[in-house]
């Protein structure tokens, strides 16, 4: 098994810094913990973070949108016209942020709300025609800068990347991790 310390991570010293201190530390106050699980869990957490934050500052403020905006046209775009709780379950948000969301982006001409033909207590929110040239455009972008970031890898180690999380995102059901209600 690899140590913390054998691979160079140059690109971004201060953080492999504090992930092999806190390796470190774990492994000294907490001897009988899984190091490799939290380390892990750590990257994870980082890679994800770095990449929505070049996303958001790179494409979508700069668009006059944000990452949660692009994510609820994106939603819409694929699957067509939503419950805000349908929308909700798919962007991993609470419903309450949906709301709000929505409501921006129906103040921007994105959206629109209607009363669900079925049970007129519930809305269905749909993407105006502005909002499809939208997200279609920002996509473009979106994807283009995915592209970039995933250069670093084979096609091979994307597909293998993908199928790993896939595994761990199964994995939540058999250890009844909690989800956004």
């Amino acid at each position: 098994m690899s140590t913390p310390d054998d691979a160079p991570h140059v690109a971004n010293p201060d953080y492999w810094q504090f992930a092999n201190a806190a390796a470190s530390r774990i492994a000294r106050e907490f001897p009988e913990s899984d190091i490799t699980a939290n380390r892990l869990f750590v990257t994870l957490f980082r890679a994800s973070s770095s990449v929505i934050y070049d996303f958001e500052s790179s494409i979508h403020r700069p668009a006059g949108g944000t990452w949660a905006s692009y994510r609820m046209l994106f939603a819409l775009w694929v699957a067509g016209p939503l419950t805000p709780h349908r929308a909700a379950e798919l962007m991993g948000m609470s419903r309450a942020a949906v709301s709000n969301l929505a409501g921006n982006l129906e103040a921007k001409g994105l959206l629109i709300k209607q009363a669900s033909e079925e049970d007129g207590r519930s809305l269905i929110l749909h993407l105006t025609d502005t909002g499809q040239t939208k997200i279609q455009e920002v996509f473009a972008l979106q994807n283009s800068r995915e592209n970039q970031w995933s250069q670093a890898l084979s096609e091979q180690e994307r597909e293998l990347l993908i199928s790993l999380l896939d595994k761990i995102m199964d994995h939540r059901t058999v250890i009844g991790a909690k989800t956004r209600k």
